[in-house]
């Protein structure tokens, strides 16, 4: 049987309910206060239709962080880039990082809500899995580097949505010193003996 396509209409919605969400997380000063309600008004749809495609607002916002971290996703599977195969090890793996950080700057709110959607900690979220099995393959691809399992899952810490708000926005920090900062301890600790 062949697969069905969505509604024109559906598809629309769907756009019009993420860029709405996208909209209201990035003006929010706390990604709690946006609401189902909030998001269907500014879609301009039925909250039914948010239920019906998204689930809830967990699955709302996992879907609207996934389309916008899909991109970089293909990047780091597909390459030719600082972030795809082919990359020395070391590089890659700052350039992962740096990729992240720069996705959690663009995104704080959005980030914020996904990790308190996953009980306030980024482990219990689909996509962690992902970056951590794509940043375990490429630590363990530095000769003599051991354990990278573990670091792995340190040097993705250095990234929590609540690290980066609390640097980015609590304490503003320019972008650009966090991202030099970051490459600097990553290199400093994928360059140790």
């Amino acid at each position: 049987m062949p697969e069905r396509r969505p509604r024109a209409d559906a598809v629309r919605n769907r756009e019009a309910v993420l860029a709405a969400a996208d909209r209201l997380f990035a003006r929010s000063d706390s990604p709690e206060h946006v609401s189902m309600a909030d998001i269907a008004a500014e879609a301009g749809v039925g909250k039914g239709t948010l239920f019906r495609g998204f689930g809830d607002r967990t699955g709302l916002i996992q879907a609207l962080y996934e389309a916008r971290l899909d991109p970089i996703r293909r990047t780091v599977a597909e390459g030719p880039h600082p972030l795809g195969p082919g990359t020395p090890p070391v590089q890659r793996a700052a350039a992962v990082l740096d990729a992240l950080l720069c996705f959690k700057l663009d995104h704080r709110h959005l980030s914020l809500a996904l990790e308190e959607a996953a009980t306030g900690s980024p482990y219990g979220a689909e996509h962690y899995d992902w970056w951590h099995g794509t940043l375990r393959g490429v630590l363990a691809e530095i000769p003599g580097f051991d354990g990278s399992d573990f670091a792995a899952h340190a040097l993705l810490a250095t990234v929590r949505a609540d690290l980066v708000d609390h640097l980015a926005g609590r304490r503003n920090i320019p972008r650009e010193r966090l991202r030099a900062d970051l490459a600097t301890y990553t290199t400093k600790v994928l360059n140790s003996p």
